[in-house]
């Protein structure tokens, strides 16, 4: 399958709502509105062919990138590729996704994991604190936790909200896997009440991490 006819495969599936909902979420004019669950399909028939999806992420267009990411081979990214991947993107789902289902599988995650967590690109910091989130929610060794919930606590207010985020992640994660560190983390969160009115589904759980920290250990239990 070709760059062009993906593309006029995607285009037939946008859907007007969705494009609304993207542009709500700072999405520029390149994107169809294709439902995330077709792009699962589609990249269902294709299968994992990374050639095509380094050429459709290069086209820019919002839902031909989040394909890209589901056609690529991570493994086969070299560090710098990834990090220029990294820097171009500027909309939440893709970022979302590409640090889910691509960073996160890069065998130089680790490396990358630290020095952009201590970037000034709110995109690249976002990407950094996503791979903290879940470095610390597999594997608690070799993280400094006192470090981290110091850092969170003195910046997480002021920082871009794009980067908040995934900061807040980390630190419902201090406080999920490690019993120890759970009240400070509760009370970091209380403290500066980031997300605390952040409107939520029914049957959701609040960001908020007071909130999310107690439910999921709840769950737990």
């Amino acid at each position: 399958m070709m760059v062009k006819e993906v593309l006029e495969t995607l285009k037939s599936l946008g859907d007007p709502s969705v494009c609304t909902c993207n542009v709500r979420n700072g999405a520029s004019s390149d994107h169809f509105g294709v439902k995330l669950g077709d792009i699962r399909r589609v990249a269902k028939e294709i299968k994992t062919n990374h050639g095509l999806g380094m050429e459709l992420w290069k086209t820019g267009i919002i839902d031909a990138r989040l394909l890209a990411i589901l056609l690529i081979k991570p493994r086969a990214l070299s560090v710098r590729e990834l990090d220029g991947m990294v820097r171009s993107v500027s909309v939440s789902q893709v970022a979302d996704w590409m640090n889910a289902y691509v960073a996160e599988k890069h065998p130089d995650k680790e490396t990358l994991r630290e020095k952009w967590m201590e970037d000034r690109a709110p995109w690249v910091a976002r990407a950094g604190w996503a791979l903290t989130a879940k470095r610390i929610a597999k594997n608690l060794d070799g993280i400094d936790l006192t470090e981290l919930l110091v850092r969170i606590e003195s910046s997480m207010a002021h920082i871009a909200p794009e980067v908040q985020w995934t900061m807040n992640s980390t630190l419902v994660e201090i406080g999920i896997r490690a019993p120890q560190y759970r009240d400070r983390a509760i009370a970091i969160g209380e403290k500066l009440g980031i997300y605390r009115d952040y409107p939520v589904s029914k049957g959701c759980t609040s960001p908020f991490a007071p909130i999310w920290i107690n439910e999921m250990v709840r769950r737990q239990a």
